[in-house]
């Protein structure tokens, strides 16, 4: 793995570990108004600042950080199995079932993610559970069809030939022989996603879909602070800078795990 990918790791480790430790690391209550200290520009006692209810922004970091970043992972996962196994047997099985089902994966993926996603989110009750529903349902579809695509490589095989020829069953071929080949893959397109996972979390949130106040998330700050952004800037700031990060280091780390497996992802 190149330094940059390995920088990305140690960056994406820290802010996991002070999102999962943020009991210990704060010492305010992220939700805890106090109108003595509003708006208060980032010093000792307060080192990011306080928002306009007087709460403690880097308290509010750390813990929406468990939420963004535990949102972004789960609807990667779920995107990522239900993909794998629509993929793997849409390219398996070949003929009418591939068309059908590439048929529906072209749907999806013609309507833009993120409009197909605040759609989902309307829909259901606001929430991090449908933040991560309206995820999975847009992300699935190009798991499915990278994946459909590098199956369809495969299939032919001299080692799937030689496991026709030992008698082995589509589902032993598949699940067994065929489905370890897609792990590079999916550990480079889960880096490449994640990032883009934490955009659609924040955008969602900041639209009000996701998690409901007085719960922080990091899109959830920028949207109550936004009016703020001119006079008191670090309201905006700083829960901008961890999106931005964050996203920038899982991205980072995709491509370098990209090149590490040598891989080529179209799409």
């Amino acid at each position: 793995m190149k330094t940059a990918g390995k920088i990305s790791v140690a960056i994406l480790i820290l802010i996991c570990f002070f999102s999962i430790m943020a009991p210990l690391i704060s010492k305010y209550d992220p939700n805890m108004i106090n109108l003595d200290h509003i708006k208060e520009p980032p010093s000792l006692k307060h080192i990011l600042g306080t928002d306009n209810k007087g709460r403690d922004i880097f308290s509010r970091i750390l813990y929406g950080g468990r939420i963004s970043i535990v949102v972004a992972v789960t609807a990667t996962l779920l995107s990522m199995g239900i993909g794998l196994v629509i993929g793997l047997c849409a390219g398996f099985l070949g003929g009418k079932v591939d068309t059908a089902i590439m048929s529906f994966v072209d749907l999806i993926l013609s309507f833009p993610a993120l409009l197909l996603a605040i759609g989902i989110s309307i829909i259901l009750p606001p929430g991090i559970y449908t933040v991560m529903i309206a995820i999975t349902a847009v992300g699935w579809a190009s798991f499915a069809r990278i994946i459909r695509g590098y199956i369809l490589t495969l299939k032919e095989a001299l080692f799937i030939e030689a496991a026709r020829a030992l008698g082995c069953s589509n589902m032993r071929i598949l699940f067994r022989h065929l489905m370890p080949q897609c792990t590079p893959l999916l550990l480079v397109m889960m880096g490449l996603k994640l990032g883009g996972y934490i955009l659609t979390e924040a955008s969602l949130s900041f639209l009000g879909l996701g998690a409901q106040p007085p719960v922080a998330t990091w899109g959830s700050m920028i949207s109550a602070n936004r009016v703020f952004i001119s006079t008191y800037p670090w309201m905006v700031f700083f829960p901008g800078l961890m999106i931005a990060v964050t996203a920038l280091c899982f991205n980072t780390l995709g491509d370098s795990l990209k090149d590490s497996y040598n891989l080529k992802i179209k799409g």
